[in-house]
């Protein structure tokens, strides 16, 4: 067979085949109702982003002339075409879900979503009251003629387009937000359900009372998707990063229109203003059945009904920091360093607790005496976050507390801001990362004094420092007192904090400069290796891979016959028409309870195992764009416990996605007997917190 031209399954369409995923999770009778619920609202939320972000980049290349990319099959206009064939038959397949399972369901729950037209007049009397004291006074209709021009739409918010006439027949539009600091389902008690009424119910039923004097004629609810791509002028080096951030988020309310959705519309001409004043093509509308918005499906998601809900899962401390006592004097201090002192610690979340060891990590070091610096990367964390709590208190002990906030992570730079203020008016050094490259990397150093000794004590991980998503993604982290990884994370930070292009590491890998040609040589080994007669096999997990250069390379070793094995959570532009015999090829996605977020690079290095984790997808912007890390695991436990979690990943027993040879994801819940698949998940939550 001659050889493969090779070619990559287009990043945007794969997206969409993840999504899909999703929303097959929210279609399953075998999940809890309210799980369900909270998967459709994910799904909604996931596209929300999918087109404030790659569609909106997509029309832009379109724009400006770009319509090929290297290595695809189709142009970025045929793949807009697809984008939109394939939303709208998602509209459909929702529109069957909600009405015809999800809504009959919750009602036979005695949970109801109902139209303001079937309440009882006691209920709406009661929601016209509501109206009338708490809705009616925020409202504020924008009327469109030559003396108001056409208001701005916020992106994602929901809004009537109302026409009303007045005494002389003439038609006025009149653009009306529904204003979002209300819940979007109304609570309506009654003695045998708890019903429900979306607001914009509640308002169109008392629209008369915005206009007195005129005639509402006709109305429609609508939404728009603006492009909210970050565009950081990167090149000018005298430039501040912190200013050019805010200028640029205010940027982003006006970015362009590259969505319009409308609710139950058949009268075309009433969006002939829309279009007119957004500018958009006919294969930007989407026309939506079921209420817009669905992401608001959270509230929800989140009602008390414990029956409609996964059983409760309570993470479980790690066995190392079991039993340990409040930290109250120096001893009580050094009893916690000195487990982590008793060998390395591999951590395992959602499965073990993060509150009790990285959260605890970093706490502790914040009061403890001996510990005389803390250096730590952030990139996403919560309002409420007890790690940045934690370097607040380290700075105004008197620490030296290095924090580098990465404020370019899209859609929490309002937050990264606003936190990086915070830190530095408590004295903490708070930098940026380098020029160009945003900081991705997950590492958290402490370095402390003990006898006449500087100890380093690290953190490096998959996942962020966010204690609420640490309880939804799974992730691993080690916690170690290695002197070379310590050392490894003192280069890193000051790499971060200065200037060190030269930089070596012994145990890590880092990216941009190294992490590509190391991840490239190892698959090359393999290849070699098994041309050679020696034993080879390549296992990745990961949330995303589509670096044509490493797929470049996983095709060669394929086609010389190197088993490969990949677990996908998101995007694999892996495409099995690029290699010869794919059933030495074996792709998976696993979805679930909690969102696989670990990468874990296996090597099999002819007996000789190398497995590598930490924060680095295989994509381009990880490799080229940002600094990445992944640690090689040198605890033989640690590397059974890697070897398990990647081999029960790849497993028949386990329920899972598969990628066919035609491209096609395909989901595998049965056996070749019939019988149900286990799931991977509940095996860890079972194996890790019995």
């Amino acid at each position: 067979m001659g050889k493969l031209e090779p070619v990559f399954t287009n990043r945007e369409l794969s997206w969409l085949d993840f999504n899909a995923r999703v929303l097959s999770l929210a279609e399953s009778k075998e999940l809890p109702l309210l799980e369900r619920i909270k998967f459709l609202a994910i799904f909604h939320s996931n596209l929300d982003e999918f087109f404030m972000v790659r569609v909106a980049n997509l029309i832009r290349r379109i724009e400006l002339g770009y319509e090929f990319e290297e290595g695809s099959t189709l142009s970025n206009s045929q793949i807009s075409h697809e984008i939109s064939i394939r939303v709208n038959e998602f509209i459909l397949r929702i529109e069957r879900l909600y009405f015809n399972e999800l809504i009959p369901e919750l009602s036979r729950n005695e949970i109801r979503i109902v139209e303001y037209s079937e309440l009882a007049d006691a209920s709406q009397r009661k929601l016209e009251l509501f109206f009338d004291e708490k809705i009616l006074p925020v409202l504020t209709p924008l009327a469109v003629d030559p003396s108001h021009p056409f208001p701005h739409i916020s992106g994602l918010s929901l809004n009537f387009g109302i026409y009303v006439s007045k005494a002389a027949g003439q038609k006025q539009f009149i653009r009306l937000k529904i204003p979002g600091n209300f819940s979007r389902f109304l609570a309506v008690h009654t003695l045998d359900s708890n019903q429900f009424v979306r607001i914009e119910e509640v308002i169109a039923a008392n629209l008369g009372k915005l206009f007195p004097g005129a005639k509402v004629e006709e109305f429609f609810l609508f939404r728009v998707t603006r492009n909210q791509d970050l565009e950081l002028d990167e090149d000018d080096e005298n430039e501040d990063l912190l200013a050019s951030m805010q200028e640029e988020l205010e940027r982003r309310r006006f970015g362009d229109v590259v969505r319009l959705e409308v609710e139950n519309l058949e009268n075309e001409t009433l969006l002939l203003k829309l279009i007119e004043e957004f500018e958009i093509k006919k294969i930007q509308i989407y026309r939506v059945g079921t209420p817009l918005d669905l992401a608001a499906l959270m509230e929800l998601a989140n009602f008390e009904a414990p029956a409609l809900k996964y059983q409760p899962f309570q993470p479980c401390t790690h066995p190392r920091f079991l039993d340990l006592p409040e930290a109250e004097d120096v001893e009580d201090f050094d009893e916690f360093f000195e487990r982590i002192r008793g060998g390395e610690v591999l951590l395992h979340h959602p499965y073990h607790s993060f509150s009790s060891s990285v959260a605890k990590f970093v706490e502790l070091a914040a009061r403890d005496p001996r510990v005389l610096a803390i250096k730590q990367t952030l990139y996403r964390t919560s309002g409420d976050s007890p790690i940045m709590r934690s370097l607040i208190e380290a700075a105004k002990n008197g620490k030296q507390v290095l924090a580098v906030i990465e404020i370019r992570a899209r859609f929490d730079e309002t937050a990264n801001l606003r936190w990086a203020q915070k830190l530095e008016e408590a004295g903490v050094h708070v930098v940026y990362g380098l020029l160009g490259l945003k900081t991705h990397a997950k590492a958290s150093l402490v370095l402390r004094e003990e006898g006449d000794h500087l100890r380093r004590y690290s953190h490096i991980g998959t996942g962020n420092y966010h204690p609420r998503t640490a309880r939804m993604y799974e992730d691993l982290g080690i916690l170690s007192s290695d002197e070379s990884l310590g050392i490894d994370l003192s280069t890193l930070f000051n790499q971060l904090s200065g200037y060190a292009p030269d930089s070596r590491y012994s145990r890590l890998l880092v990216a941009p400069k190294f992490l590509r040609d190391e991840i490239q040589q190892k698959i090359e080994r393999e290849r070699e290796n098994h041309l050679m007669g020696k034993s080879s096999r390549i296992r990745m997990k990961l949330n995303a891979i589509m670096d044509q250069q490493i797929l470049r390379a996983l095709y060669e070793a394929a086609n010389a016959g190197v088993p490969i094995e990949l677990n996908v959570r998101g995007i694999c532009s892996f495409n099995m028409l690029s290699v010869e015999n794919s059933a030495r090829v074996k792709i998976r996605s696993i979805l679930g309870r909690f969102l696989e977020h670990s990468r874990i690079y296996n090597f099999h290095n002819d007996g000789q195992e190398e497995y590598w984790i930490g924060s680095a997808d295989m994509m381009d912007r990880n490799l080229n764009r940002r600094v990445e890390t992944l640690v090689a695991a040198t605890d033989l436990e640690h590397v059974r416990e890697l070897d398990k979690i990647l081999t029960s990943a790849f497993s028949d027993e386990y329920a899972s996605w598969s990628l066919e040879d035609d491209n096609h994801w395909k989901f595998n819940d049965f056996d070749d007997r019939g019988g149900r698949r286990k799931s991977y998940q509940e095996f860890f939550m079972k194996e890790i917190c019995p």
